[in-house]
């Protein structure tokens, strides 16, 4: 069986299956290229829906080991209905590898896009002490530290299981100089203060988790649950992080679909709602300005 074939085949099944995809891909054709490929180290770049322009992958021969890990993984993803970042240890944020597991949530945060663009137009200059708060794999701390060569940043989560992780993804993006992991439950081990905040915080409900497809429930729910209809930890969020900003300092926080109920509970924060290319919702930026300003 040669490559294009496989992924067809698989393709197929996961249709078949009718699984959820909301951890990297959002169709059963990409689902299939992004098991594959990984598995054999193929780059992305190579897939293509039309076989006339496969790249190749019509002759690139898959060897019996190979196939029996794409198979064993697979029926692990229709069975088990494990996101397929876990299966084969990667996810991909702001174009960049990141090592994952079940220890971690999968990446899938519109803040890439931001890093994409250096955060611009929301920061005057590059800032020199970013945080990246709840990091979970370090994934937006890390590549924001690769996009502001200068910048020192803190990666902080309450979860020791998951600084490990995130210790991970720093050796592996070669950033030990700039970039540290740090156990703290919110700001509660922190010093100083930062040019910028970026937190991707527990939002979501218990009741809200419970009703989710049952790909997610191979995520860690403390990085999901948050009490107070999903809005707790954002608001002490909101709260605290003034005494750890800088005079000019800026927070960007994610909210996904708990966004509408702050905008209900605080019509006049002063928040920037962002709009993405590439589509999501839920994150705003606001100044510490701003923020001592709202009454919360």
């Amino acid at each position: 069986m040669n490559v294009l074939q496989c992924v067809e085949q698989l393709a197929s099944r996961f249709e078949q299956a009718d699984l959820f995809y909301g951890h990297g891909t959002d169709n059963p054709w990409d689902e299939a290229v992004y098991l594959v490929f990984t598995v054999l180290g193929v780059a992305f770049e190579q897939a293509s829906q039309d076989s006339s322009t496969a790249n190749g992958l019509e002759t690139r021969e898959i060897g019996e080991s190979e196939l029996t890990t794409i198979q064993t993984l697979a029926e692990q993803r229709i069975q088990e209905r494990v996101p397929i970042a876990y299966l084969v240890h990667q996810a991909w944020f702001a174009g960049l590898p990141f090592y994952v597991d079940e220890r971690v949530l999968v990446p899938r945060s519109p803040i890439a896009e931001l890093v994409l663009h250096q955060y611009e137009p929301l920061l005057s200059t590059p800032p020199k002490r970013v945080l990246d708060l709840c990091t979970g794999s370090g994934c937006i701390g890390i590549a924001t530290a690769l996009v502001f060569p200068s910048a020192q940043v803190d990666l902080a989560d309450i979860s020791s299981d998951a600084l490990i992780v995130a210790q991970r993804n720093i050796e592996q993006h070669g950033v030990e100089g700039r970039v540290r992991a740090v156990q703290s439950d919110l700001f509660s081990g922190l010093q100083g203060s930062y040019d910028l905040i970026v937190s991707n915080p527990p939002y979501v409900s218990a009741e809200e988790v419970a009703e989710l497809p049952a790909e997610y429930r191979h995520e860690p729910e403390l990085g999901l649950v948050s009490d107070d209809d999903g809005l707790a930890i954002p608001l002490q969020i909101l709260r605290e992080a003034p005494a750890f900003l800088s005079e000019e300092g800026m927070l960007i926080l994610e909210l996904g679909y708990s966004w509408e109920l702050l905008a209900q509970r605080y019509p006049d924060l002063p928040v920037l709602w962002l709009d993405f290319e590439s589509g999501g919702e839920g994150v705003f930026a606001i100044s510490r300005e701003a923020l001592i300003r709202a009454e919360l």
